[in-house]
């Protein structure tokens, strides 16, 4: 067998540690750069990154997992199986680009969650019409690239199985296409065996999530066939964010050398009792890829020891891609050094992969420092006194059934319109407006100190009235404020609330050139303060109209947070829902009629095996009950749900019992009505009408067109018209022109009812 390697990552970072790649890709959108300057950035990340892995004692070094914009964007591209929609744009950047974020012309692909996480990847889309051709270059390149480095790489790119699985078919059944892809990995194999590859890393993280016997029999079809070339490397399957249950044995029966799997979210045990695992290189994930907890070293040396014994060739390995950690705690200066020696980001984690490989070749003698070290910072954090609030605790202990309950919806429906007399079709947008330059500088002049908080707040207040008022040129029904006073729908409230820490530079990949600074989810929750009362306030002062106030809900808090491993999500949910109920509370006491509970991510923490999902459905739906229960009937409950495949969770979306559920349509063609009807939801629903991800913007035509198909599923009393998303991201002209045209089509609508 090929030699094996004894440490690695499955998958590196790709937007810079100062989000380098972010502002490229973004000048290049704008036309201030040219595709040259973009990949000098592009390649100075790639050398930056395999370089810090090197140093650190890596062995095995993961190629192709850099992406200008997404990885399965990316194994379109190589596969020949862009939509033929951007055949037409002859440079490949710029229809790569169209692909991601659309044009005035093209609609992009559709993008959702990648599996439970927060990242969206771009979804491809399959057809009759598509001819899988190879393209290899990217992959060729980069491996050149490290070669000259001397860096030992080992090119990643996703299984045919999850490329298939995960795309999006015209008709029949994904597998059905397998036969046409195994013909290209080969000869992608053979291509890479050329440049003397030793090792090459096929994703098929598909096979953690349920899969039917046809499934599972395709996908070792697949890796027999691939283990029978004569002429390639030797193949790394590599699974991550689950256990691969039935998936292994299949697995281990192929011809396949190695296979990486996910022992944080999976089970040794299951590892160490498959027949014929001792026939394989096991690479072993052991430290956490997704959450930013210090390892506990000495548990992980026990795994390794074990799975040692049973397999006797195992390599150390994050459980999946540090594409969901932030780079570095180097610059944290805010931590205190409690908390900060908690923790571990991607370098950090990078450092304990070595460490770990480093024990398990000379003994834990050879690393006793740095277990005494990680014992000492486990036993400060266990008698921390924040992560133990008694008054808290004895809060959700006393709650009882009625704390979550409303009266029905159809009732609070009569009360609610006698109370907003809002028309046919109510217009309005999801929350937040563009984040302007005037924004940002404002933002950055208080961090830096030199403006103090009430001129920041004048200034923002300033922007709120610019809002409201257009918002009012253009005859929407129902306003937002905006949120110019939120760096993010997370991070914004974890600064608010006792428990969480909100990172300096912690940002991590959402999608694209879109960054976030998930905050850490440490301790107890407790709110503070009232914190969006005086906005909203303020905002409703300026009109006559309802102004919603705007909150996020429980689940998609602790989902965009590195959230705590010490206590069930379900215990941590409650706390953070109470927080959220004392704000509705204090809202509508402050004479908000409308308010929006954001639940962008209910769909993102459904596990991936159907057998655990009712309990977590059971406590997601309970904690935003609890969140938005204990206000008057005659205040409408919003919430809003976006870039997820909703089928599995429809019925949970009518368990929230929110009176108006905004959810994510356009790129999907109103999908999701036919699914919400078919579970009997009888709530009201505003579909988008318009992808706001992508610069284009929509006629009046086509968004009436939206609307005229919605009404086929939602009768006019229960629809609502509004685009699919926030409006953070766009810029204010597009969006006014996409917004007078919204509300021009549903008059237009309104007129043909």
């Amino acid at each position: 067998m090929t030699s094996a390697f004894t440490a690695t990552v499955l998958g590196s970072p790709r937007i810079g540690p100062r989000r380098e790649l972010k502002k490229a890709v973004e000048s290049y959108w704008a036309g201030n750069v040219d595709a040259a300057a973009l990949e000098s950035v592009g390649k100075d990340l790639r050398r930056q990154t395999w370089t810090e892995l090197v140093d650190a004692g890596i062995d095995s070094v993961p190629v192709n997992t850099f992406s200008y914009y997404d990885q399965m964007l990316d194994t379109a591209v190589m596969l020949g199986a862009l939509p033929e929609r951007v055949a037409g744009i002859e440079n490949d950047l710029d229809r790569y680009f169209a692909a991601a974020r659309g044009t005035a012309q093209v609609t992009p692909l559709e993008m959702t969650k990648w599996f439970d996480t927060n990242y969206h990847y771009l979804v491809p889309e399959i057809t009759s019409a598509t001819a899988f051709t190879l393209h290899p270059a990217k992959v060729l390149g980069e491996i050149d690239e490290a070669r000259a480095l001397d860096v030992p790489a080992r090119p990643v790119v996703i299984g045919p199985v999850t490329f298939l699985l995960l795309s999006k078919f015209e008709n029949g059944s994904p597998l059905d296409r397998l036969d046409e892809l195994v013909p290209l990995y080969a000869d992608l194999l053979g291509r890479l065996a050329d440049k003397g590859v030793d090792w090459v890393q096929i994703d098929e993280p598909a096979l953690v999530a349920d899969r039917t016997s046809t499934e599972l029999a395709a996908a070792r079809s697949v890796y027999d066939r691939l283990a029978a070339l004569t002429h390639r490397p030797a193949i790394l399957v590599a699974s991550y964010f689950g256990d691969l249950g039935p998936a292994l044995p299949m697995l281990v029966e192929t011809g396949v050398e190695g296979i990486a799997v996910d022992l944080v979210a999976g089970s040794l045990d299951s590892v160490v009792a498959t027949p014929g695992i001792e026939r394989k290189h096991i690479v072993a994930g052991v430290v956490d890829g997704r959450n930013i907890w210090r390892n506990d070293l000495d548990g992980s040396l026990d795994d390794l020891e074990t799975l040692r014994e049973r397999t006797g060739s195992v390599a150390v390995s994050t459980s999946c891609s540090l594409l969901h950690v932030p780079y570095t705690l180097e610059g944290e200066d805010g931590l205190d050094r409690a908390l900060g020696s908690w923790l571990a980001f991607g370098s950090e984690k990078i450092r304990e992969v070595a460490t770990l490989a480093t024990a398990l070749r000379a003994g834990r003698d050879a690393i006793a420092d740095e277990l005494t070290e990680a014992g000492a910072a486990a036993a400060t954090r266990a008698a921390d006194p924040r992560l133990h609030d008694d008054a808290i605790r004895g809060r959700l202990a006393a709650l009882t059934a009625t704390d979550r309950e409303r009266i029905p919806a159809a009732d609070r429906r009569v009360v609610q319109a006698a109370e907003l007399s809002l028309p046919q079709l109510p217009t309005t947008t999801i929350g937040s407006y563009p984040q302007t330059t005037a924004i940002r500088v404002a933002r950055a002049a208080l961090r830096k100190g030199e403006i103090d908080q009430a001129e920041y707040e004048r200034r923002m207040r300033g922007e709120i009235a610019d809002v409201v008022a257009l918002q009012e040129k253009l005859g929407l029904d129902v306003l937002v404020h905006g949120e110019p006073e939120r760096n993010d729908m997370v991070q914004y409230f974890a600064e608010q609330l006792d428990g969480f820490f909100a990172t300096a530079n912690g940002w991590v990949q959402s999608y694209g050139s879109r960054c976030v600074r998930p905050p850490i989810l440490f301790g107890d929750v407790r709110r503070r303060t009232p914190m969006t009362v005086d906005w909203i306030s303020y905002a409703q002062s300026l009109t006559d109209k309802p102004v919603k106030g705007m909150l996020t809900g429980p689940v998609t808090i602790l989902a965009w947070s590195f959230v705590r491993d010490d206590q069930p999500l379900a215990e941590s949910a409650d706390q953070v829902a109470l927080a959220i109920r004392d704000e509705t509370l204090d809202l509508e006491a402050a004479g908000t009629k409308v308010i929006q509970v954001d639940e962008p991510a209910l769909r993102e923490l459904l596990p991936l095996r159907k057998a655990d999902q009712a309990a977590y459905l059971d406590w997601a739906v309970g904690a935003f009950r609890l969140a938005t229960a204990g206000i008057a009937d005659t205040t409408s409950i919003h919430t809003h749900l976006c870039y997820s495949e909703f089928g599995e969770v429809i019925g949970a979306i009518a368990g929230l019992d929110a009176d108006v559920t905004s959810i994510e349509a356009a790129r999907s063609h109103m999908e999701v009505l036919d699914d919400l009807n078919a579970v009997g939801f009888d709530l009201g629903v505003g579909p988008g009408v318009y992808d706001i991800h992508s610069p284009r913007v929509p006629s009046v035509d086509e968004i009436a067109a939206s609307l005229r198909a919605a009404l086929k599923a939602v009768p006019s009393e229960r629809l609502w018209v509004n685009p699919d998303c926030g409006l953070k991201t766009r810029g204010p002209v597009e969006v006014e022109a996409s917004l007078r045209n919204l509300v021009e089509a549903a008059q237009v609508v309104r007129a043909e009812i």
